[in-house]
């Protein structure tokens, strides 16, 4: 099997361990044997568990930042590519909840985060919102001179914390609800007299 092939099936079979019994209790053996492969296989790849369970997000955010490059197209409304963003996060936490639950625990807490591929992948991730707050002001969308950095602040964080039960197995989340609720919220402070964002 060429490598490439090997550590997808890797990642794959890790991916559903991590999120079907959580990072602590799962074991790289488990994960071998989801495979059938000997635990040696996997450390031919990957040097520990945590390494694996880096590789698993990274695989996972660079899927995100694909499907959130794609809905910001030069030509796009900046409230309806703003609406668009949101739905991407909220939808993203909605599937894959342990996923989320290991990034912000596992990783974003952790003293080396700073500088990390994830780190670096976030920030191209959120980047994505911080071009369209921009774009938005110039072309009058959004109110001028916004503070971008903690208006995108404001809208993750939001997403997130709002998001905390259910991450934690408590509650619902109900995507196109929160994110109507939020770009009406959004609007009433950023939008200048547009029409509301389109669905």
């Amino acid at each position: 099997m060429a490598r490439a092939d090997r550590v997808a099936m890797i990642l794959d079979a890790a991916h559903d361990a991590f999120t079907q019994g959580g990072f602590e209790q799962t074991s790289v053996a488990a994960i071998a044997a989801r495979i059938d492969v000997v635990e040696g296989t996997i450390y031919k790849y990957f040097d520990s568990k945590r390494d694996l369970l880096l590789a698993v997000l990274a695989r996972w955010y660079r899927r995100l930042l694909d499907e959130g490059e794609a809905l910001c197209t030069p030509d796009g409304n900046p409230i309806d590519t703003m609406a668009g963003l949101v739905r991407l996060h909220l939808q993203a936490i909605h599937d894959e909840p342990l996923l989320c639950h290991l990034m912000f625990r596992e990783f974003r807490s952790a003293g080396d985060y700073e500088g990390s591929t994830l780190h670096q992948l976030n920030r191209r991730y959120t980047s994505l919102l911080t071009r369209v707050i921009r774009n938005g002001m110039d072309d009058g969308s959004f109110r001028a001179r916004l503070p971008v950095a903690l208006l995108r602040d404001t809208i993750y964080g939001a997403i997130e914390h709002h998001s905390w039960h259910y991450l934690s197995g408590r509650g619902a989340l109900e995507v196109e609800t929160t994110a109507d609720a939020l770009m009406d919220l959004l609007q009433q402070g950023i939008g200048t007299s547009r029409p509301a964002v389109s669905h």
